[in-house]
């Protein structure tokens, strides 16, 4: 039995019939909700700002406000969908999804713009990843991470599809008629295949193993589980500030704004190849082992961003290795809870363990800016990152759970 065979057969699930329309409808909806209510807007912004005369501040902190309602709001969505499933809380998001769009394209002031994308943070808590990696982790146990990693590598193609997209669109029409179609794409995709496709019956939750550390309640308040989520936002925030910081990285070094955008697009594509090889890895690792070398490793890939000037090639390679990087990381976030908990209140526990990874994620990208000019640019920016992702990897650490049994071939 591999450790992860092991692993699984402890949280108690076995092979159950699983919906087969979920995970393609899954697939679809989280393209197209990504790609519509999250990756749009950095498209659209300029735009916007331009035709209203609204400080890009302000636009750009009403987007970030939608995160932090996202990260707040998850932590009820998970307690839903533990106990009703993810049909009625995805449709509901996505009926809310198109219709925080809409109130943002006709907004007729700022206020009423700020409205609409706190409407939308509600909507990206009840759509986004986390219910369907709720959905899939009850459905699918024990062999979710098959199913999560194919819904994150159609995630990945989220910015693919719809940045060229959003864009095409904003060329021939305002900013409003541009959400506005979009609005009606997200309905016209993601209404009817949460509605059709997650109408299977929700499994009960299987019993806790018992080794998992008690109540849900007893885990939240864990110093495993706090100092998980604590190196998860650490870390959550460093790899954030570096997509951000990126361009500017380069473009401090000379080369051109083409050169730091393909670097920064080929990460990316670096993410989706990540993700193809994090259940190979899983099979391999303990979860503690697991989560410790892939913040280490998110370090290490900014240390050398941060020491080596060039040549382009080489830095290129560098922000392909770093997406790699990333895109294990948010496999790792998908199953840290199952790992060590089960599968009995994963969406609870998940939903708590990912608000405080959203907040650094919504955060990162002002505070990378503020701190570049202080500590001298942004090489000396990276490396405070780097800093930053090692000390997570040594707080992740003590994120095994105390044991009242070790199954053999689980060892974190």
């Amino acid at each position: 039995m591999t450790r992860l065979d092991a692993t699984e057969a402890a949280t108690g699930t076995d092979a159950r019939p699983r919906p087969r329309a979920a995970l393609p409808a899954l697939c679809a909806t989280q393209i197209t909700s990504w790609g519509i209510v999250y990756y749009a807007f950095p498209v659209l912004n300029p735009q916007i700002t331009a035709a209203t005369g609204w400080p890009a501040g302000a636009t750009t902190a009403a987007f970030s406000a939608a995160l932090l309602v996202s990260a707040l709001a998850g932590i009820r969505v998970g307690r839903i969908l533990d106990r009703r499933g993810p049909r009625t809380v995805m449709t509901c998001g996505s009926v809310l999804g198109a219709g925080s769009l809409v109130l943002v394209a006709t907004a007729a002031n700022l206020a009423v713009f700020v409205a609409g994308w706190l409407l939308a943070g509600l909507a990206m808590a009840a759509t986004f990843y986390q219910p369907a990696f709720a959905a899939l982790t009850r459905w699918w146990a024990p062999n979710h991470v098959r199913a999560l990693t194919t819904v994150t590598l159609a995630g990945g193609l989220a910015s693919t599809v719809f940045a060229p997209l959003t864009a095409a669109l904003s060329d021939r029409m305002s900013w409003r008629a541009t959400y506005l179609v979009l609005a009606a794409v997200l309905a016209l995709v993601t209404i009817p295949a949460h509605a059709l496709a997650l109408k299977a019956p929700w499994p009960p939750a299987p019993p806790a193993p018992a080794h998992a550390g008690g109540s849900p309640d007893a885990v939240a308040r864990s110093r495993p589980f706090w100092l998980l989520a604590t190196a998860l936002t650490g870390s959550a925030f460093a790899m954030s500030a570096v997509v951000v910081a990126m361009v500017p990285l380069l473009l401090d070094r000379g080369f051109t704004t083409a050169q730091a955008a393909w670097a920064l697009g080929l990460g990316g594509a670096g993410q989706t190849l990540g993700r193809t090889l994090y259940a190979t890895l899983a099979r391999r690792t303990g979860a503690t082992v697991r989560t410790t070398v892939l913040i280490a490793l998110g370090g290490v890939t900014t240390a050398a961003l941060a020491l080596v000037p060039g040549p382009y090639g080489l830095l290129v390679t560098l922000s392909v290795a770093a997406g790699m990087v990333r895109g294990n990381l948010t496999l790792l976030q998908a199953t840290a809870v199952t790992d060590r908990w089960g599968t009995a209140d994963y969406g609870r526990l998940s939903g708590l363990l990912a608000a405080p990874t959203t907040f650094a994620t919504a955060l990162a990208p002002f505070a990378g800016a503020a701190l570049a000019l202080p500590l001298g640019g942004y090489p000396q920016l990276f490396t405070a990152l780097a800093i930053l992702s090692a000390l997570a990897a040594a707080v992740a650490l003590g994120s095994r759970p105390r044991r009242n049994r070790v199954p053999q071939g689980t060892d974190h």
